[in-house]
């Protein structure tokens, strides 16, 4: 085959690799695509999966159709993408179980590591230290202090164990130097109405949920547990401002693809959601629902993945957390 070194530069602008493409590579997308949410409508997950479901159906000529596969958290989507043909046109919108899961539940269907193909981290929903406003402490200095002090130590609520929430409370337990229980709830609205009504100390939650009973005077939110403050709430600083460099965790999402589905088609997706990612309406509706975007290659996310599931595998374990 012979190309002139426009032909090819434009090739290879297009992420596509001018000789042994496989002939669906080649024609993708001819045809919908299926893009698997791993909860029920109407959630941050959700909401993201089907804004960039509606880009990037515009920007590849093809309908991105949203599907919701709730459940057993998020392994019924996980192993229903992981089962599907990798050709492009089954994809899963990740979240963070995926990776908290090989280190909780034995004898997955699906290998976190291997039966995907990463291709781009899409958003953070970052966790607030909230309080209630009554309390004595106004600093995460301050809240360490009264922890370590108080013979019971902290009492976190959380919205179900082995969620991010639960295993970044137990990261602050640890790294705070003081005893701690985590109290599970069935969702973040019970665990809210303990914390209002004085009987848990604090939980982590999305900031959406938090703000109006911040803007009541009844809440008090302490940090944040980004590595970097965050947009949506800039004035909140981390725990590693705080003087707790290790209480690092979040909720996240990001799109992945079958094992085995073909590179250019990877290239396209991630090129594409990038764009997307960078789009004033799309982060503002992002944003709107507590979620903070982000981007970046495939081989990042990767990196983030892995260190994800060995940063909760430890935590796991070391707190001897079981699954529901």
């Amino acid at each position: 085959m012979n190309l002139t070194r426009r032909q090819l530069l434009g090739v290879a602008a297009a992420g596509l690799a001018p000789v042994g493409l496989p002939a669906a590579a080649q024609s993708w997308p001819s045809r919908s695509i299926r893009l698997v949410s791993p909860y029920s409508a109407g959630g941050s997950n959700d909401i993201l999966t089907r804004v960039l479901g509606n880009f990037l159906g515009a920007k590849l000529g093809q309908p991105v159709v949203v599907e919701n596969k709730a459940g057993a958290g998020t392994r019924i989507a996980n192993d229903y993408v992981a089962k599907a043909a990798p050709d492009g046109y089954t994809l899963l919108h990740a979240a963070a179980p995926i990776a908290i899961g090989e280190a909780l539940y034995t004898n997955l269907p699906y290998d976190v590591h291997k039966s995907f193909e990463p291709i781009v981290s899409t958003a953070i929903a970052p966790l607030f230290l909230v309080v209630n406003a009554d309390a004595p402490y106004k600093t995460v200095a301050e809240f360490v202090k009264w922890g370590k002090a108080n013979p019971k130590g902290f009492t976190f609520g959380s919205p179900g164990a082995g969620s991010a929430p639960h295993l970044t409370a137990e990261l602050f337990i640890r790294a705070a130097g003081a005893k701690g229980l985590v109290v599970q709830f069935k969702g973040d609205a019970p665990a809210y109405t303990e914390l209002l009504a004085g009987r848990i100390d604090a939980t982590l939650t999305a900031v959406s949920t938090a703000v109006p009973y911040v803007q009541a005077g009844k809440l008090r939110i302490l940090a944040v547990a980004n590595e970097k403050r965050t947009p949506l709430q800039p004035e909140t600083p981390t725990f590693v401002e705080s003087g707790l460099p290790n209480v690092v965790g979040y909720g996240w999402y990001g799109l992945m693809a079958p094992a085995g589905t073909p590179a250019p088609i990877l290239q396209r997706l991630n090129a594409e959601t990038n764009v997307a990612l960078n789009d004033p309406e799309v982060r503002k509706k992002a944003e709107a629902v507590g979620l903070q975007l982000r981007g970046g290659t495939a081989a990042e996310f990767r990196a983030f993945l892995d260190s994800e599931t060995r940063k909760w595998s430890q935590i796991i374990k070391a707190a001897n957390i079981k699954p529901e």
